[in-house]
């Protein structure tokens, strides 16, 4: 069988989910680190452990949860149903899968980059009437940008290979919601090897190039 162009469909798809993650994993992950990195309180250890839960669930558990936060029989399901909106078996059904099982690796990797950054630069800028927001931009996010950007290739490459959590509420819609993983699993299935290789080597190659070229990025930051 002659891998057609309509089987680039999962490859694209992939692709665009991957960065509309990173993207959400950013405005979300990153706030969040921050205060984790720079406040103690009560409950906090309860927090983190809810956060990075996804790291260990088994994925068809992640989905599962998604299932009864945002199916049909579910009060926010019936709501956004009420509105004309439906998430499950759509494409932003992968998007949110995919910010669940990332967010962890992006939370953890940028808290761990926040943590190293020394706090005396953040106070001195205090002491001469920088407001926290600039100190935020200016020096933090600067100084803990390697371990951040390694934060979002973890993201990146973690909603690129997204399974199970995504076949449980987005499902296997050839054209729709069919991403790498699910049309190479099925492809195999189905005795098609020729898209299961060929699937195979553009995600492989593909993310060589990209963890190539963070690699090299880093290595420039350092001279």
């Amino acid at each position: 069988m002659i891998f057609h162009i309509q089987d680039w469909f999962p490859v694209l798809l992939s692709i665009k989910v991957a960065f509309i993650v990173v993207i959400i994993v950013s405005i979300l992950g990153l706030p969040l680190a921050r205060f984790m990195a720079r406040n103690n309180f009560y409950g906090k250890d309860i927090i983190e452990a809810f956060l990075t839960l996804p790291l260990v669930l088994p994925p068809s558990v992640i989905g599962y949860g998604l299932l009864l936060l945002i199916g049909k029989n579910s009060i926010l399901g019936q709501f956004l149903a009420s509105l004309g909106i439906t998430i499950i078996f759509t494409w932003w059904a992968v998007v949110m899968a995919s910010t669940v099982v990332a967010l962890p690796l992006m939370y953890q990797s940028a808290k761990g980059a926040f943590l190293s950054v020394d706090q005396n630069y953040e106070k001195a800028a205090r002491t001469l009437g920088a407001s926290e927001m600039r100190i935020f931009f200016t020096i933090t996010l600067p100084l803990a940008w390697p371990g951040i950007v390694a934060g979002l290739v973890l993201a990146f490459a973690r909603a690129l290979g997204e399974f199970g959590a995504t076949l449980m509420v987005a499902g296997n819609i050839p054209g729709q919601t069919q991403t790498i993983p699910l049309a190479i699993y099925f492809a195999v299935a189905a005795g098609d090897d020729t898209t299961a290789r060929s699937l195979v080597a553009i995600i492989t190659i593909f993310s060589f190039f990209v963890i190539y070229g963070v690699n090299r990025w880093a290595k420039k930051q350092k001279v």
